[in-house]
């Protein structure tokens, strides 16, 4: 059996862990808000039509600030079709999806829907096929308490008070061709700027999020994010980045070192934002907010599910409804590790998305709800990763990849939170065929104990929750686990998550 090693130190800190960081996204986009969140049929629907179990799970899976309305949605969309009487609202053409939006579920509803899941909002503008002026009305009508004809019309359509939204994106993936109002990097880095600078004139509070790469592996990364961030770097304050993983011509080995990319996306992100720091001679450090990533197969939407023709215009059709393996949970456990351990510039993220597209939760219309394999790290790491992420040593075995090369077995990520008396420990093991012995130092942790241990994985790697068998796959405890003379030894299965609370 192989074996590796482990050393923890409270005293070497990478960064305190945001909450921000577990955040998620809710875009009009197929089920997701139609049948997904909202669905006043439903046996367990509130008085404002939207599903009691739903929430629920949302509130289980702990998630902070919400992202929305999209995403691809966002540049076709005109923010004031979605407010106001719903009788008098407009249907309109979704380019993006190839659907029919009902505005049926509008600004108001969502923010009544994240009151009841604990929630706060994020909001992004459209910069694809609007521009500066739209931006600063949205502003005013979210965020002005009163006196002017937009936040009048607020407060005639209901709510008295502001909305107060915090964090702003301007626009969604400005670098990709299949995006409303594509431009290049200079053409929207101009326009950004004059956005946010207009913005922050009305609400200097706001924080405000320019678009990165939509990809690591876009052509223009690098130079795309140099060019915006010289004409952006004094009027925002994070730059996003967007990244999806799947399993690609069942190279699983791959595939379970999804992280690495990950993390090289970060840090060469860092590097060129520092680098643009330097040469602007500005004092702030721009942060990252990751607002999308997921474990999405999207060569099959590519291939089988996309949406054609000009008469086919459906209304919340099935799209993107990826089920998750025990493989696709064990490498989305694996992501949240790769942003927990740059706390220090990874300040916000959304997991994209959250219900039926590509989702942790799965509805049925009429029928239940349930958790995905992915539910799972999402809803403990958020519960347990409390304070601040540590540096790490960790001496593992390696194999090798078609794809990244030589990758550590097993990688990993602590946090520790002093004021609580509290540690967590979360751990891969990327093995196909082997379990790991793992030995952990925890003597500088003092007198610890292990207050739970949990572990996702199964004898079939591809062994999945579905709406026949919604409980097939959930963690279980690790019972494996030790500690004497201030190590720590637990076994990890092949291709398998572990989550650690020690206190």
């Amino acid at each position: 059996m192989p074996t590796a090693r482990l050393t923890i130190d409270p005293h070497f800190t990478v960064g305190r862990v945001d909450r921000n960081v577990f955040g998620g996204f809710v875009e009009h986009l197929g089920r997701h808000v139609y049948d997904g969140i909202y669905e006043p049929t439903h046996p367990t629907a509130d008085a404002d039509g939207f599903r009691a179990d739903v929430v629920e799970l949302v509130k289980e899976l702990g998630v902070s600030t919400i992202r929305y309305p999209g995403g691809n949605f966002v540049s076709g969309f005109r923010w004031e079709d979605s407010v106001g009487p719903r009788d008098e609202r407009p249907r309109r053409l979704d380019l993006a999806w190839h659907s029919t939006e009902t505005n049926e579920v509008g600004l108001h509803e969502f923010a009544t829907w994240l009151d009841k899941v604990g929630s706060d909002l994020m909001l992004a503008v459209n910069l694809g096929t609007r521009g500066t002026l739209e931006a600063l009305d949205l502003l005013e009508y979210a965020n002005l308490p009163g006196g002017t004809a937009l936040s009048q019309r607020r407060i005639d359509n209901g709510r008295t008070d502001a909305f107060g939204v915090k964090m702003w994106c301007l626009g969604n993936e400005m670098d990709g061709p299949w995006q409303l109002g594509h431009r290049s990097a200079d053409d929207y880095g101009k326009i950004a700027s004059q956005a946010a600078k207009a913005m922050r004139q009305l609400d200097p509070s706001i924080e405000l999020v320019v678009c990165g790469s939509s990809s690591a592996h876009m052509p223009t990364f690098g130079e795309w994010e140099r060019v915006v961030l010289t004409h952006t770097y004094d009027d925002v304050d994070y730059i996003s980045c967007h990244a999806y993983y799947e399993e690609k011509d069942g190279d699983l080995g791959s595939f379970l070192a999804s992280a690495v990319d990950m993390d090289g996306f970060i840090e060469t992100v860092v590097a060129t934002a520092d680098h643009v720091k330097a040469v602007v001679g500005s004092e702030k450090t721009i942060n990252i907010s990751f607002d999308e990533w997921n474990v999405w197969y999207l060569s099959r939407f590519q291939n089988v599910d996309r949406i054609e023709g000009l008469d086919n215009w459906p209304v919340a059709p099935r799209l993107l409804e990826d089920v998750y393996s025990v493989a696709d949970a064990v490498v989305f456990g694996n992501l949240m590790i790769s942003l927990i351990r740059h706390a220090d510039r990874v300040t916000s993220a959304s997991l994209a998305q959250l219900v039926n597209v590509i989702a942790p939760i799965m509805t049925e219309p009429g029928g239940p709800a349930w958790r995905q394999t992915t539910f799972f790290p999402f809803s403990i790491t958020s519960r347990l990763a409390q304070g601040e992420a540590l540096e790490l040593k960790l001496d593992a075995p390696t194999y090798r990849t078609a794809e990244y090369g030589e990758v550590p077995l097993v990688d990993a990520v602590a946090t520790h939170d002093a004021d609580a008396g509290r540690s967590a420990v979360f751990l891969v093991n990327r093995s196909q065929d082997e379990a790991v012995t793992l030995t952990v130092d925890i003597a500088a942790l003092g007198d610890a104990s292990v207050l739970e241990a949990h572990t996702l994985a199964d004898d079939d790697v591809y062994a999945k929750n579905t709406l026949a068998e919604p409980e097939r796959v959930a963690p279980r405890r690790n019972d494996s686990v030790r500690i004497e003379g201030g190590e720590l030894t637990i076994t990890l299965p092949p291709v398998s998550w572990t989550a650690l609370s020690l206190g």
